[in-house]
């Protein structure tokens, strides 16, 4: 591990810290909720559910519950709710994107197949709906339909840019919005929901959430063309391997000379790894990863403005450092 990895990963472990236990009965309702008399599905289910990652937006979802005060259980099993339908996503995403990698380890679709990461994704989906019927609230319900609905259309808005260099940033910045940054919103929303806040706080905690998945997806772009392999746990350049105009190649386009400018169309355009080193080096020239960070920073500070009306609490302390580590993290 990185020196610049570690000291990233130490501001977020007070939050990790705090959310310990509920996080550890949140991991033990995935367990019980994912069983399933399919072997195959036990088996790809419990594969990508053990396979790393910090659980952030089911942890978005405890914490802000308990910035409200709240003291039930309730909101371990949203939390589950959320990391189920975060996982059918990748699982679905991996095949869309033919990746091979993910969190430094084979994806479910390398190793299984990609009909049984499709197949595996639709129960998770099914299967987070049928717990939403424990939770036994309309409100949850049509927060959590809306938010599959919208991360479907953001798919799909994805898969419409990909080779496509006219790609502008309003536009790559609406699929940021709803592909990612909507569960974001949608597990800080459930927090106030269960705690029957008023409307304008349930406004005020989905935009946190909304900015911060935002700010979120904008590092994850910057890493794509500044980390390495060990520390992404995935390929570096598989956005642009992948035909995918991120920010940094859009900003890079827009300012780079017109030979610059054309070779980044033709790497999108065609997709794969050989113009690789140059595309990194135009992004280099055009301070195109420093201005996505300084749009990210943005999205961060935005996030943290939204949380004004949350009474003091080490729980609202938590979500103001997971804005911060969104944009200084190093994976």
């Amino acid at each position: 591990m990185s020196e610049n990895k570690s000291d990233s990963n130490l501001i977020i472990q007070p939050v990790i810290e705090l959310s310990r236990n509920d996080m550890e009965a949140v991991n033990e309702v995935i367990r019980e909720r994912l069983s399933s008399e399919v072997a195959l599905v036990n088996q790809l289910g419990h594969y990508i559910i053990d396979s790393g990652g910090k659980r952030l937006r089911p942890m978005l979802a405890v914490l802000a519950a308990r910035a409200y005060g709240y003291e039930g259980s309730k909101h371990q099993l949203l939390a589950a709710i959320v990391e189920f339908i975060h996982t059918a996503t990748l699982l679905h995403d991996d095949v869309v994107d033919e990746s091979d990698m993910r969190r430094g380890q084979e994806t479910a679709n390398a190793m299984f197949g990609n009909a049984a990461s499709v197949l595996v994704g639709d129960f998770l989906y099914s299967r987070a709906f049928e717990m939403m019927v424990d939770v036994n609230s309309m409100r949850v319900m049509e927060i959590m339909a809306q938010t599959t609905n919208v991360i479907a259309e953001g798919e799909v808005m994805q898969l419409l840019n990909v080779h496509d260099a006219e790609t502008s940033e309003a536009r790559y910045r609406e699929v940021i919005h709803c592909k990612t940054a909507k569960l974001f919103e949608a597990a800080t929303r459930l927090g106030a929901v269960l705690c029957d806040r008023p409307q304008a706080e349930e406004d005020a905690i989905a935009s946190y959430g909304t900015h911060l998945g935002a700010a979120f997806q904008l590092i994850d772009d910057v890493l794509d063309y500044s980390s390495s392999s060990e520390d992404m746990g995935k390929n570096v350049g598989d956005d642009l391997a992948e035909g995918k105009p991120t920010l940094p190649l859009i900003y890079a386009m827009d300012q780079g000379t017109e030979a610059q400018s054309a070779l980044i169309r033709k790497a999108i355009e065609q997709g794969g790894y050989d113009m690789i080193d140059d595309v990194q080096a135009i992004i280099q020239e055009t301070g195109a990863l420093d201005y996505t960070r300084t749009v990210a920073q943005e999205e961060a500070d935005k996030a943290i403005e939204q949380l004004a009306h949350l009474p003091e609490s080490e729980y609202k302390q938590a979500l103001e450092i997971l804005a911060l580590f969104s944009v200084q993290r190093k994976a």
